[in-house]
């Protein structure tokens, strides 16, 4: 059996928020969006979101902001905790990257960059309602992806 990849998805309590943050921080472009007002799978009753889909290159994230029942919960705050732990962005201009993403409403999290000579750079953020984002930057001559 073969599994294509489709999408990854995000519950957000801002759309708008969330939009600056992935649109025009990180350059994805806008997909299709759905209203939706109707029990969904795990969800019953009074269901009310907006999934709004959004692309770079063959990476798809959906946006999903619930409007009925509210949010709620906290995203992974450490790379051991179980469960998705964060997204990854290679970046030429690791402070360059890290410095739009602030300007669009992501926050650096302190403690997590990493600059070892002659490997790869890392520095972590919180999107707006504090999902995970891994900037890097490879160092001379590392291949990337590796496969």
């Amino acid at each position: 059996m073969k599994y294509e990849q489709s999408h990854i998805g995000i519950c957000v309590s801002d759309l708008e928020r969330s939009l600056i943050f992935y649109r025009d921080g990180l350059g994805f472009q806008e997909g299709p969006v759905y209203e939706i007002g109707y029990p969904i799978a795990e969800m019953s009753g009074d269901v009310r979101l907006i999934s709004k889909f959004l692309h770079s290159g063959d990476l798809r994230i959906e946006l999903l902001a619930f409007a009925s029942p509210a949010p709620f919960g906290k995203p992974s705050a450490s790379r051991n905790q179980l469960g998705l732990t964060h997204l990854s962005f290679s970046v030429d201009d690791l402070d360059a990257a890290a410095d739009r993403l602030v300007r669009c409403g992501g926050r650096i999290i302190d403690g997590t960059r990493s600059t070892p000579e002659n490997a790869i750079h890392i520095i972590f953020l919180a999107d707006p309602d504090g999902t995970r984002i891994e900037l890097m930057r490879h160092a001379a001559g590392v291949k990337w992806p590796w496969y």
